[in-house]
C-alpha cells in the first residue's frame, strides 16, 4: 500500500457509522505529587495528595475514541453504565466526542465498571508518570433482563442503519458484562440474516464462542479456543504457541464463524485468514517496526478501530490488517494513556515507512 491508497481509503471514515457494543469502562487517572505526601493522622500510613486527574472512556469506550481519531462520521454506544458519578463522568466523555447515546442505558443495580489508575508524577523538566496498582470495579452478577432486551432491541434497530456493528467483550466473568450468552447468539443471528454487513467481534476471554462474524483475537487466544494448555496464563509465562499451530487454530476458528480471522502477533504483525481463499494461504502483514519506549495498552483497540473503519471503506483483508496494525504503531509510542492515531499521523507513517 502507498501513500495515495492510504489516504483514498482514510478519505472515507468520515461517511461511515459505525456502532460499538459491548463492555464500556470509564479509564479515571489520579495524578499523585510525592513530594507532597502526608502520614495520615489515623493509621500512620502515607496518604498520596491527587494534583490531577483525568479521565476518558475505556475498553469499547476505548475503540470509541481510536475511532473518533480516525475521523468515522458517526458513532453508536449500545451498553450500558450505572447510575452513579463515574457513570456521569463517562456519559459526559462521550458528549465531548459526540458519541450517540441514545442505546446507552443506566441501570441503579450496576456500578458503571471504571479502571481507576493512580500516576505518581517524576522528573523536574520532564514531567513524567509511572502507574500504580490499578483500582478495578466491575459487575460480578448476571447482567439484569431488561438491559438483555435492550441491548438486542438495539442491535435489531441499528444493524440497518449503521456500516458496522463492533462487538467488545471486556468482561472476564461470564454473563456479567453486556455480551452474554443470550446477546452473544443474537449477534450470531444477525450476522446470519446479513451476510453483506460488517460485523466483528474481540473478546478477552470467549472469542471461540462467536459465530456468523468477522473476529480479531491474539495467537495466545486462537489456539487457547481450541488447545486449553495455551491459555491467558501462557501469555503471561511468554509460552509461545507453535506457528503450525496458530495455522491451524486460525483455519479452525473460519470454520467456526463462517467468516474471515484476523490474528495479531505482536511485533510479527497479523496473519489474516481469508474464509474465500480456495487453497488456504496465510496472509502475511506485518508490522511497523517502532524505536524506543512503548506502552501497548490499548493498541488491540487501535488495530481493531483500523481494521473495520477500512473494511468499511472498500479495503482489501490485508490492506485493512496493515491499517490496523499502522495504528497500533502510533498508539504504542503514547506513554502512560491509551492512545489514539488521527489520519495525519497514519498517512506520515506509511510515508516514513
Amino acid at each position: 500500500m502507498d501513500e495515495s491508497r492510504l489516504y483514498e481509503i482514510l478519505n472515507q471514515f468520515s461517511r461511515l457509522r459505525i456502532a460499538v457494543v459491548g463492555d464500556f469502562f470509564l479509564d479515571k487517572y489520579l495524578l499523585i505529587d510525592p513530594e507532597l505526601d502526608e502520614p495520615s493522622v489515623e493509621t500512620g500510613l502515607t496518604a498520596y495528595q491527587i494534583v490531577g486527574k483525568r479521565r476518558s472512556p475505556g475498553a469499547a469506550g476505548t475503540v470509541v475514541n481510536n475511532l473518533k481519531a480516525l475521523g468515522v462520521g458517526s458513532i453508536d454506544a449500545v451498553g450500558m453504565s450505572g447510575v452513579d458519578g463515574e457513570g456521569y463522568e463517562l456519559r459526559a466523555e462521550f458528549t465531548k466526542l459526540s458519541v450517540n447515546q441514545e442505546h446507552f442505558y443506566a441501570a441503579r443495580e450496576r456500578f458503571t465498571p471504571t479502571y481507576t489508575k493512580p500516576m505518581v508524577l517524576s522528573g523536574t523538566d520532564t514531567i513524567s508518570e509511572r502507574e500504580l496498582n490499578r483500582f478495578d470495579t466491575k459487575n460480578r452478577k448476571p447482567l439484569p433482563v431488561w438491559v438483555e432486551n435492550q441491548i438486542e432491541k438495539a442491535l435489531e434497530s441499528l444493524i440497518e442503519q449503521v456500516d458496522a456493528v463492533m462487538v467488545m467483550d471486556q468482561v472476564s466473568e461470564e454473563n456479567c458484562g453486556v455480551i452474554t450468552d443470550r446477546v452473544r447468539e443474537t449477534i450470531a443471528q444477525l450476522g446470519k440474516n446479513h451476510p453483506a454487513k460488517i460485523l466483528y467481534a474481540d473478546s478477552r476471554e470467549r472469542i471461540g464462542l462467536f459465530k456468523n462474524i468477522l473476529i480479531k483475537c491474539n495467537h495466545y487466544e486462537a489456539v487457547g479456543s481450541f488447545y486449553p494448555e495455551y491459555d491467558l496464563s501462557s501469555m503471561a509465562e511468554q509460552r509461545q504457541p507453535p506457528d503450525d499451530l496458530i495455522e491451524e487454530a486460525g483455519w479452525k476458528m473460519v470454520e467456526k464463524t463462517k467468516q474471515s480471522v484476523f490474528v495479531t502477533l505482536g511485533i510479527r504483525g497479523q496473519w489474516v485468514f481469508d474464509v474465500d481463499s480456495p487453497d488456504q494461504i496465510v496472509k502475511n502483514v506485518a508490522a511497523f517496526p517502532v524505536e524506543g519506549p512503548i506502552d501497548i495498552c490499548g493498541a488491540g483497540d487501535a488495530t481493531s478501530s483500523g481494521i473495520v473503519a477500512a473494511l468499511c471503506s472498500g479495503a482489501s483483508l490485508a490492506e485493512a490488517a496493515l491499517i490496523g496494525n499502522l495504528a497500533a504503531s502510533i498508539t504504542i509510542k503514547q506513554l502512560g494513556t491509551t492512545g489514539t492515531a488521527t489520519p495525519a499521523q497514519l498517512l506520515a507513517a506509511i510515508k516514513r515507512a
